[in-house]
């Protein structure tokens, strides 16, 4: 069963990975001489800048909220978030313009100081090193969020134990603390991966060619839908590469919660020099991935916003929210359904079902709509001709073009971030408390109820806040598959920038933040009391 319901969100990857093995035009002979090489270059040195950018800020801050105390450490908990809640492309054209030769920072340096052109040096923004330090500090979050909740999962003993054998608060990190979050780390790390190797519009507007932009090159510019989706499938395998590296890394070690018995994190309290450093590690990527850009969209949107704000952008706000919600729900809840099936029948039939129908985080959006397209398509042609024939009834398509494709779309391409989540927080609950609830009569359901629900209840909150605000922001597929005169506030972002109306576009930037602030405050609350034995405050 397990398998068959990981076939199905599977469908669309499948069929993007049935081009591979379909014959391909010439067109590979002109992509190896003239572009490949320099997308395996950019991209591998992509994943390498953000991997290590995304590790060092969101482990990082997690262990400083968490575990010390410092001005401003309970702000710091939900500010942490609200980079994620800025669309990518957007900061990347908020930050060109702010940092490009003609923009306000040069302009005033010149002033200044009285300099001419070439007088002095300005790191270039429209490059790889731009677009590691952008997308590192928009995607620690990933890392950011999941490695909290397993720092808050952790038990009070381990930490007691390692201290009693004469390990400080540094030690106590790398020694304990990181190895029993390394599944969560992995996890979030692999998700900003992949959402790094998914990236189209800022690598696009920085210059730099990767897999997503030959992709999208190859399949709208050149029309080569195979030798597109043959691109796609290479970049399916270099994320299945990192993903089995680290798990080979790890070897037949695993780190489980021994008892159900949890108090209330003891916090270290850091001396008057080490507050500050610490309020600044986590100030610098909060101020530089959301308040410098949120800032820079505010003076835009001031100065020459869009027209239709008011009652005209209610519409708007409705549709991303409705999709938002009913999307992270349902991908939450899917996630939970695979994580637990795949614990209760570890078959290899299975495992693989599900680790294909979580690979569509890394595929294009486009792509994915075009790989829903052809079998709703295929589905919509047999209930056409079904009830044509035996009712008269006229019904059109009834599955493209409509709500229920895009949110298959969207749990195609989010069903990584979820599942990636929840199965970091249910590996740590050792095998034993299954046995000892099933002894007392549990059933797997109310297993999972009485005894895993509560222990991953932060991990759960932490998966449904990445779906949303992923869902939030989400483009291609939207535009491809949305019913029409249907808008969000991602697809009006867009429109307005594609016109060159950025200023504009910053209104519906904006309105995607603040729709997303509220839902990340309280869930960053929820996930602090969701701890069992916290204490609520």
């Amino acid at each position: 069963m397990m398998a068959l319901v990981a076939l199905f969100v599977a469908l669309p990857v499948l069929t993007v990975l049935a081009q591979i093995f379909m014959p391909a035009p010439d067109i590979w002979g002109h992509l190896a001489s003239t572009v490949l090489p320099r997308y395996l270059i950019n991209t591998a040195g992509l994943a390498i800048g953000v991997g290590v950018g995304v590790l060092v800020i969101g482990v990082g801050t997690a262990w400083l909220v968490v575990m010390c105390r410092f001005p401003g450490q309970r702000i710091f908990e939900w500010a942490l978030l609200l980079p994620l809640a800025v669309p990518t492309y957007v900061i990347a054209y908020a930050y060109t313009d702010f940092l490009q030769f003609s923009g306000p920072l040069q302009s005033l340096l010149r002033d200044f100081f009285g300099w001419g052109s070439g007088d002095y040096w300005f790191p270039p923004v429209r490059s790889l090193g731009g677009a590691i330090t952008l997308l590192s500090l928009v995607l620690y979050p990933y890392v950011y969020l999941l490695t909290r909740a397993a720092f808050l999962e952790q038990s009070v003993c381990v930490l007691e134990v390692g201290r009693t054998l004469g390990r400080g608060p540094w030690k106590l990190f790398g020694t304990i603390a990181v190895p029993l979050a390394r599944p969560a780390i992995a996890g979030g790390t692999a998700l900003a991966l992949m959402e790094t190797l998914n990236e189209f519009g800022a690598v696009q507007f920085f210059a730099v060619d990767t897999f997503t932009t030959g992709i999208y090159r190859t399949w709208f510019g050149l029309g080569e839908r195979t030798a597109a989706a043959q691109l796609a499938g290479v970049l399916l395998l270099f994320v299945l590469l990192l993903l089995l590296l680290e798990r080979f890394s790890r070897g037949r070690a695993q780190f489980f919660h021994t008892s159900s018995r949890y108090r209330e994190l003891p916090r270290y309290e850091l001396g008057p020099g080490r507050r500050w450093l610490a309020m600044a590690a986590c100030a610098l990527p909060v101020v530089l991935g959301f308040v410098v850009p949120a800032l820079l969209l505010l003076q835009m949107s001031v100065t020459a916003g869009d027209q239709k704000l008011g009652w005209a952008f209610v519409p708007y706000i409705f549709n991303s929210v409705t999709l938002a919600g009913l999307a992270a729900l349902l991908a939450v809840g899917l996630a939970v359904l695979l994580s637990y099936g795949v614990r209760l029948a570890p078959s290899p039939l299975t495992q693989a079902a599900v680790r294909v129908s979580a690979m569509g985080y890394a595929i294009p959006g486009a792509v994915i709509a075009v790989g829903i397209l052809i079998p709703l398509g295929w589905a919509d042609q047999q209930i056409y001709g079904l009830l044509k024939g035996e009712f008269g009834w006229d019904v059109g398509l009834i599955l493209t073009g409509s709500g229920i494709a895009l949110v298959y779309a969207y749990l195609v391409r989010f069903l990584a971030v979820s599942y990636n989540a929840v199965q970091a927080s249910l590996t740590k609950v050792t095998p034993t408390m299954d046995a000892a609830s099933r002894t007392l009569g549990r059933t797997p359901g109310g297993t999972l109820r009485r005894v895993h629900a509560p222990i991953m209840r932060g991990s759960l909150l932490g998966a449904g806040i990445l779906v949303f605000v992923d869902v939030m922001k989400e483009l291609p597929a939207t535009i491809i598959l949305r019913p029409f005169d249907f808008t969000t506030l991602a697809v009006r972002s867009y429109e307005l920038a594609s016109d060159e109306r950025l200023s504009q576009s910053a209104t519906a930037s904006l309105a995607i933040v603040l729709v997303g602030i509220l839902p990340v405050i309280l869930l960053s609350r929820a996930m602090r009391r969701s701890r069992p034995g916290s204490q609520a405050s």
